[in-house]
């Protein structure tokens, strides 16, 4: 069920003892915006905890650093910027039918909790985190606000991709006028720093992109083997599905990344198409612009799916 901000506020301000989910593979604006719920219940005087099918990488220690949160049995279950429960992982098991409340911006969210706050045109869920937190009149702790902009920074791409709006640079200002938040720092880390193994990758991506359909579909692929010759971590290949767009003639680019039962595709739209939409028919799901879906089997055959889907969707 679908709700408003007069509704998640009052049951925030009544649920005790909140685990709050983030999805795996966690990015930017899940950590921030689970983080930053964190402080908000803390605010309320609510134990809570952040938990993660995957290990948060180590780059967000500047967020996490503290805490993710006591160990207790929950009486309530929270999910932020998670649009479908199989994104929970191993927790889908625990928590997945279990969600009392979901805060979330991706319009191909399943509503598969109680009750849903909803924001499809916000930039990042961290946004719809900040916009309720005003609403309740709570306060903004300094690192509640890093959380926050870290968020939006991250899915908004440094405020350059469509989905930015001007809420979203309303909102960063406010984090950078009224808290001592070193946004700076924030922006290098998230995407300048990269490790030599990242820097050697980018050095090869003439030799490992292919491109289809009169060069409107190009495709990287990272298999854990080239990871390990590489001495890249997974980890270090978030933010690594734009540069699948970059050339001219490109409409969409996916980004594929080996894990260990299934293969992660990053989808991105240049220009018009929705790869929200092509994720959909795949199982997956996310933004128009940006997007994605999990696939198992041969690579060989997910290739050729993700070329059909592409195919049918450009015409």
């Amino acid at each position: 069920m679908f709700i408003g901000f007069s509704e998640a506020e009052v049951f925030l301000r009544n649920c005790k003892d909140a685990v709050i989910l983030i999805h795996q593979n966690p990015d930017g604006d899940c950590i921030g915006a689970g983080f930053g719920l964190k402080d908000i219940l803390t605010e309320l005087g609510v134990r809570s905890r952040v938990v993660c099918h995957d290990e948060i990488p180590s780059r967000y220690d500047f967020i996490t650093s503290v805490g993710l949160g006591e160990e207790f049995e929950p009486q309530t279950v929270i999910a932020v910027d998670i649009a479908d429960n199989k994104l929970m992982g191993r927790y889908n098991e625990v928590y997945g039918e279990r969600v009392q409340l979901c805060i979330d911006h991706h319009i191909s969210n399943k509503d598969y909790a109680e009750k849903t706050l909803l924001r499809g045109n916000a930039a990042a869920a961290c946004e719809v985190i900040y916009d309720l937190a005003k609403y309740m009149g709570m306060k903004i702790t300094e690192h509640c606000a890093t959380c926050l902009y870290t968020g939006i920074a991250t899915d908004s791409g440094c405020f350059k991709y469509d989905c930015t709006t001007p809420r979203s640079h309303e909102i960063a200002a406010e984090m950078m006028r009224c808290y001592n938040i070193n946004f700076a720092r924030i922006n290098r880390y998230m995407f300048d720093v990269k490790s030599a193994g990242r820097m050697k990758l980018e050095s090869k991506i003439t030799e490992i992109m292919e491109t289809y359909l009169g060069g409107k579909l190009n495709i990287i692929t990272v298999t854990k083997q080239i990871a390990e010759d590489m001495g890249i971590d997974m980890d270090e290949l978030e933010g690594f599905a734009p540069i699948t767009i970059q050339l001219e003639e490109s409409e969409v680019g996916i980004f594929i990344r080996e894990r260990d039962n299934d293969f992660k595709c990053s989808f991105r739209s240049a220009n018009d198409v929705n790869v929200s939409q092509i994720c959909q028919t795949l199982g997956g799901g996310g933004h128009a612009k940006a997007a994605g879906c999990s696939m198992t089997g041969e690579l060989s055959d997910i290739k050729k799916q993700l070329i059909e889907a592409v195919e049918r969707a450009i015409g």
